[in-house]
């Protein structure tokens, strides 16, 4: 198609939504995104150039333009992402058409995302949840003993469920454990995970359809079955409305207790990401800046001169 007969970006806009409907059969809150992204720009466009925007000129400085356009007006980073990726589709739709010589959208990056800090429980909190369950039910011992685990050693809810009785060396204190892409490390465990464990496997009875020996799951549901991470998540939720901790946490926070701790009270990071099984010491370091984060707290609190009252 020759350039001339599409000369503004109403045009062409109207023609990509008509093959979104028609020839992707896409639905319709998918063309009203796409719509919604696409008048936008045309409207920033619009009032950068003082006339109606013709997509063969529009070039990547243009389009760096709106996206600084969209960061001073407080959009959020996933929003100008979302933007973005609607825009690369539409210039790749006009230049296949010839309605743009190029895709002025590709070579612009995604705003990095920013990354959150991961929540954590204090020590007295994590000591406040590990009492929560009954030391008098044998699923209280259970619910403990994984509490204990899960906590003293930093492990994934998965990785929890899917501990084996081979897997554990309660004489040594060390359990192997197997992680994501099934990687194996062994990880340490403190003297009140081993007196649960030893508590809780004393009063385990396991189901006959489960795998005896070494093999037989170390955790087990009311049906001696191996449990599950969703049955895991439930038991918490349980302990923590009966304490009233943050409901916010997840069986992943104590985690992220366990290594936000490590790290306050001095441990190595590269040790703390041998502990987590971290492959990349980055993923680690999101810790650091909780302690950090922890450090001011303090600081701000406790230091005479740390603000103006």
């Amino acid at each position: 198609m020759d350039i001339g007969q599409v000369p503004t970006m109403k045009a062409a806009i109207d023609q990509f939504l008509q093959f979104l409907t028609v020839e992707r059969n896409a639905a319709d809150l998918t063309v009203k995104s796409y719509r919604e992204d696409l008048v936008a720009l045309d409207e920033y466009l619009g009032q950068a150039y003082q006339r109606p925007a013709d997509p063969a000129e529009i070039t990547p400085l243009d389009l760096r333009g709106y996206v600084s356009a969209m960061h001073e007006a407080g959009y959020a980073k996933t929003s100008i992402s979302r933007r973005l990726a609607s825009l690369r589709t539409f210039f790749k739709f006009a230049q296949r058409e010839g309605i743009a010589q190029n895709n002025p959208a590709k070579p612009l990056r995604n705003p990095r995302p920013d990354r959150k800090l991961p929540h954590f429980l204090s020590g007295d909190e994590i000591g406040q949840l590990l009492d929560a369950p009954p030391a008098g039910q044998t699923m209280g011992l259970r619910d403990r003993a994984i509490l204990e685990v899960t906590y003293s050693a930093g492990l994934r809810v998965s990785e929890v469920v899917g501990m084996n009785s081979g897997d554990l060396d309660l004489t040594e204190s060390i359990v192997r454990i197997r992680g994501k892409g099934r990687k194996e490390r062994l990880a340490p465990l403190g003297s009140f995970a081993i007196a649960a464990l030893r508590r809780w496997l004393k009063v385990r009875v396991l189901s006959p359809k489960e795998k005896q020996g070494p093999l037989a799951p170390v955790f087990t549901n009311k049906f001696g079955r191996r449990l599950t991470t969703r049955s895991v998540a439930r038991m918490l939720e349980k302990y923590l409305k009966t304490t009233g901790l943050d409901l916010r946490t997840t069986p992943h926070t104590l985690r992220h207790s366990f290594a936000t701790h490590l790290l306050d009270r001095g441990a190595d990071i590269r040790s703390v990401q041998e502990l987590l099984g971290h492959k990349s010491l980055v993923t680690t370091q999101i810790y650091t800046h909780v302690s950090t984060a922890g450090l001011k707290a303090v600081y701000e609190r406790a230091h005479p001169r740390a603000r103006v009252s």
